[in-house]
């Protein structure tokens, strides 16, 4: 019997024994949830405070390079969706050092991301229960976030429905009330009309210099929209699911951080002291919204939350996908019953976990070292993304164009152009001290890791060749 014609294309054969159990209710949270993390909430005062009003343009310039980098991805996921997502399509596209490369790195950075998140989750519950200790909360944060992807990956989706659906609403009801403060119509407050936007050193009150700094504190904000992708090869409709969620990303970049940004700066000065340390937090009370500071803590604690239980859920996919295919340890190769990679759940998590006691024991040394390694990796993988396009659209073309349910606009001319961009901005990193350590390290990361990525590729190709000649014989 013939499959109907509307079904999907069954996921790749490497994937089919993970589960099926995310729905689109799921993808589509994890899409929105994706967008909105503890950084848009917290390091965006950093942000401000560099470029001033100019931040907008920053978050915008640094917003379309991401929607463009999701749009190829997108295209990608689509055509073949794979829990490994760009690892898989940098392998097809370039060769398995690439998938390694690009695998590794990205595992490596949510990994550490585990350990910042867990560690600055901890901080916000101990200013609210003093008497306890912050190793007592990451230690419950970590078992929880791993019992949960351990048990089934609906689990995952369920939590992260509820953690997304808390963020789109706070950052909504946040838009809504700066609307309307800045339109002059809500209660007690006063329009004021641009004198914060041009009237405070004028738009670009720290110039060039502070625009470009404020631009590369944008683009590391709107890390995890990479999730999706990953998720989509779980999801009941791996093919429609990822389309839809790459086609609204346009809309949600622009709204939520864009629209936030502008709101903020439209409503207070962009050099005033509290911006700095929480600036939704500066403008809710501003508003005179009363406890905002706790208010702000409690949603800025489920954007950590739900960034830990995302990356450690991305980080067993990506590692579990690598071990599919020959690039990593096959210990990890391992399926519970629901089909969760389980010992792919249990080495992300312990390297997460190890990870924070580095923070604890040396803050400004091993940890430091880690985080500097991860620094421009999120450009990295960005990278592989681009090429791999390039590579696997023209190779589509020619062989199942009808597989090309998201097409890239104007390709290839974005897909150069945001090639380009990726490499403008790892050229504006070299400017700043703090910034330029980053590169270095991440680039050393990067170097070992393709170097062992082919040494394991030529090494596989010489196991292959006597093979080959005896099946020729």
């Amino acid at each position: 019997m013939s499959a109907p014609q509307n079904a999907e294309p069954a996921a790749p054969s490497a994937q089919r024994s993970l589960s099926h159990g995310l729905k689109q209710r799921h993808l589509s949270m994890i899409a929105l949830g994706g967008v909105i993390g503890a950084g848009l909430f917290v390091g965006s005062g950093a942000g401000i405070a560099a470029a001033g009003p100019s931040i907008v343009l920053a978050y915008a310039g640094s917003g379309l390079l991401v929607m463009l980098v999701m749009r190829m991805l997108g295209e990608m996921s689509a055509a073949n969706p794979a829990s490994g997502s760009f690892s898989v399509h940098a392998e097809r596209s370039l060769g398995p050092w690439a998938g390694f490369t690009a695998g590794w790195i990205y595992w490596t950075l949510l990994c550490v991301a585990i350990a910042t998140e867990a560690t600055a989750a901890a901080a916000i519950v101990v200013k609210w229960l003093p008497g306890t200790e912050p190793w007592m909360w990451v230690a419950l944060f970590m078992l929880l976030f791993c019992g949960s992807n351990l048990a089934a990956v609906r689990n995952f989706g369920e939590y992260e429905f509820w953690f997304a659906a808390l963020k789109v609403f706070a950052i909504s009801a946040f838009l809504l009330l700066g609307v309307l403060a800045v339109l002059g119509v809500l209660p007690g407050t006063e329009s004021p009309g641009g004198g914060n936007l041009f009237g405070q050193g004028g738009f670009f009150p720290m110039g060039t210099d502070g625009l470009i700094v404020g631009l590369l504190a944008s683009v590391f904000a709107y890390g995890g929209l990479e999730t999706v992708t990953i998720a989509a090869a779980e999801s009941e409709r791996p093919v429609s699911g990822v389309a839809k969620a790459v086609r609204t990303a346009v809309w949600r970049i622009a709204i939520f951080y864009v629209g936030s940004m502008l709101v903020i700066v439209t409503l207070i000065p962009w050099h005033d002291r509290e911006v700095l340390g929480g600036p939704y937090a500066a403008v809710l009370g501003h508003l005179g919204v009363p406890a905002a500071a706790e208010v702000m803590n409690v949603v800025v604690l489920v954007a950590l939350l739900s960034a830990m239980n995302a990356n450690i859920y991305g980080a067993s996919r990506m590692s579990y996908s690598l071990v599919e295919r020959g690039e990593g340890p096959q210990f990890l190769n391992r399926l519970s019953r629901q089909g969760v990679p389980r010992y792919a759940v249990v080495g992300s998590s312990l390297f997460g976990f190890v990870a924070v006691l580095f923070n604890f024991w040396w803050p400004d040394t091993v940890f430091r070292w880690l985080l500097n390694m991860v620094g421009a990796a999120t450009l990295v993988v960005w990278g592989f993304i681009a090429v791999s396009q390039l590579i696997t659209r023209h190779r589509l073309e020619r062989t199942a164009p009808e597989k090309l349910v998201v097409r890239m606009w104007l390709f290839p001319g974005l897909t150069v152009a945001a090639l380009l961009g990726i490499v403008a901005v790892l050229l504006l990193m070299l400017r700043e001290g703090e910034t330029r350590t980053q590169l270095a390290f991440t680039a050393g990361l990067t170097v070992a890791l393709a170097c062992g990525g082919l040494v394991r590729q030529f090494l596989a190709g010489r196991r292959r060749a006597p093979v080959e000649d005896v099946r020729r014989e």
